[in-house]
């Protein structure tokens, strides 16, 4: 027994040698997380009606701009590539104590600010949500109160989280999420006769969970937490400097959510749980495979801009983005063409109406339109990290914020769109964004080769000819659509062709709906493989090998590297 508790916690604490290889582990545990983020969602949409659950949505605005703007906002663009430096260079006491420091001073200002919020919550709720009725904003302010503790759990454990990646180990912080969802799970099954207060209160026992499983392995990796403020602190400073572009991009950020949830209540007060179910679904592809590779680069291109390897760079920056195409890209194509059975069988429950499963379904497409552009963003925001420059991406950020909200805007109260028109105007920013990021970092560092633009275009060719053959074979296979169009026949006393019922299936049932789902999306993914290997996209051959390799226990999963002279990179990178 204590042998399997050693090797368990050996596995654990494992440092993860590759790319591919911490991309492929965090992918995996992230699946787990989603899936269960999705089954956490279908809960709540069982137990709670829609605009209960925009109410319990709307709640969580105030606290997670907090976490977004104070966390998130440091962790990624400042501490992690300062600290994976000083890792490098071999001082670890000094690393963990700017770590302490960094997060002392990060732990003081969200209670500042959290006080602020718990005096204020219910303004701010009439203010953000104008659409709600006065009691649905008093409980939503109610709710944002008690959620604050959730976040504070949070700002504590990502932080372990971010030394945790720092040293190579990503499995600790991968499975954390899990134990989020399970909490909201169990909160809203058990303690459903409480109303949304039920999944609250899971909220904040899965956010606490999300951190006490994390303590004890970042423990004996050194994190020992001192609190002490010293704004003198040359590295902390240093850390300070590099975060406040990407802490004022967040708070845009915030800012343009927030107005999508003031749009969204000024529409129903059912839209924000349309809109927030059909972002969780969108966010599916950009959590497997996107946040994964982008977040296991960081730490490499942040040593090849260190070393100043330019051909590293561009090698590690090819590498993680075409792998990202190569899977979110299908997968796009696949949300739009199945937006309707996808929505349905994440959601459909006796609460969840027709209306609601369409109504999201819009919204889901909406998103599909930009959600490569949402993945590449993870990277080419992390490739300037790497780069020691957080003020660009802050800037291109800021513009694209600034285009989603008159996009809003117009698409809401003068084009009078439905809640997809948020969507919308979110895809379209994000793309204007995406573009832009690479256009410049291009400038600077040449990543733009040949070789990955042709990979690029083969992806996309492959994944068109696939999605168009899904969209025929849902057409010719869902009886629905056939009643629709053979409708006139009733009106001239004709029966439907012989054999018509065996021909096509009636989706109305649950298991034709997921039959004709699957089938749709295995030929498609079948097309899609069976084209990229015939064109030799280069993904099919590196995963090929991959698998190869860790079959026979011989995995090296780091890009090949230019062996000749490498090129520095530009000052300042």
């Amino acid at each position: 027994m204590k042998r399997w508790l050693i090797s368990g916690r050996a596995l654990l604490s494992r440092k993860q040698g590759s790319i591919l290889s911490a991309a492929f582990l965090v992918m995996t545990l992230i699946i787990a997380s989603r899936v269960l983020g999705l089954v956490r969602q279908r809960v709540l949409a069982h137990y709670f009606g829609a605009e209960d659950l925009a109410v319990y949505f709307a709640a969580f605005r105030l606290p997670e701009t907090l976490f977004e703007i104070l966390v998130a906002g440091s962790l990624t663009s400042a501490f992690i590539p300062i600290f994976t430096t000083m890792l490098s260079s071999g001082d670890r006491r000094r690393a963990w104590h700017v770590a302490g420091i960094t997060q002392s001073t990060i732990l003081v200002v969200f209670a500042i600010l959290a006080v602020v919020i718990l005096v204020f919550a219910r303004p701010l709720a009439g203010v953000l949500a104008p659409g709600f009725p006065e009691s649905r904003q008093v409980l939503m302010a109610d709710l944002t109160r008690f959620l604050l503790l959730a976040q504070g759990f949070f700002l504590l454990s990502f932080f372990l989280s971010g030394a945790q990646e720092a040293l190579g180990r990503f499995l600790v912080p991968a499975i954390a999420p899990l134990f989020y969802n399970v909490g909201i799970i169990l909160g809203s099954a058990m303690l459903s006769h409480f109303g949304v207060w039920g999944a609250a209160t899971g909220a904040v026992i899965g956010a606490a969970a999300h951190f006490l499983i994390q303590l004890p392995f970042a423990r004996s990796l050194g994190f020992r937490f001192v609190f002490k403020i010293d704004p003198r602190d040359p590295d902390f400073r240093k850390i300070i400097t590099l975060a406040a572009p990407r802490m004022l991009e967040l708070a845009a950020l915030q800012i343009s959510k927030s107005i999508e949830l003031f749009l969204s209540t000024l529409i129903s007060i059912a839209s924000y749980t349309y809109f927030t179910f059909a972002n969780t679904l969108q966010l599916f592809p950009i959590a497997i495979f996107g946040y994964p590779f982008a977040k296991a680069a960081l730490p490499t291109l942040a040593a090849h801009a260190a070393h100043r390897d330019k051909d590293a760079f561009v090698a590690t920056f090819t590498f993680v983005t075409g792998q990202i195409l190569f899977f979110v890209v299908p997968i796009a194509v696949s949300l739009l063409v199945l937006r309707i059975p996808i929505v349905r069988l994440a959601f459909g429950t006796e609460r969840f109406t027709w209306e609601a499963t369409v109504q999201t379904g819009f919204a889901l497409s909406a998103f599909a339109v930009g959600v490569v552009a949402q993945a590449l963003l993870s990277v080419l925001t992390r490739s300037f990290y790497a780069l020691h420059d957080t003020k660009t991406p802050m800037i291109i950020a800021l513009c694209s914020i600034t285009l989603d909200i008159i996009l809003a805007f117009l698409f809401i109260q003068v084009f009078r769109f439905e809640v997809w028109g948020i969507a919308l105007a979110f895809s379209l920013a994000a793309i204007v964004q995406a573009f832009v990021l690479l256009f410049v970092l291009n400038a600077r560092v040449r990543v733009l080769t040949k070789q990955l633009m042709v990979n690029i275009g083969k992806i996309i060719a492959c994944a068109a000819v696939a999605g168009v053959l899904m969209y025929l074979l849902l057409k010719l296979l869902d009886q629905a659509v056939w009643d629709k169009r053979l409708a006139f026949m009733d009106e001239l006393g004709l029966a439907l062709p012989t054999g018509f019922e065996r021909f096509v299936l009636d989706t109305r049932y649950t298991v034709n709906l997921i039959f004709l789902t699957l089938l749709v999306l295995t030929v498609g993914m079948f097309v899609y493989l069976l084209l990229a290997a015939l064109f030799r996209v280069r993904e099919v051959e590196i995963l090929a090998r991959w698998f190869g390799e860790l079959l026979t226990k011989k995995v090296s999963l780091t890009p090949q590297q230019a062996e000749e002279t490498s090129t520095p990179l530009p000052p300042g990178g």
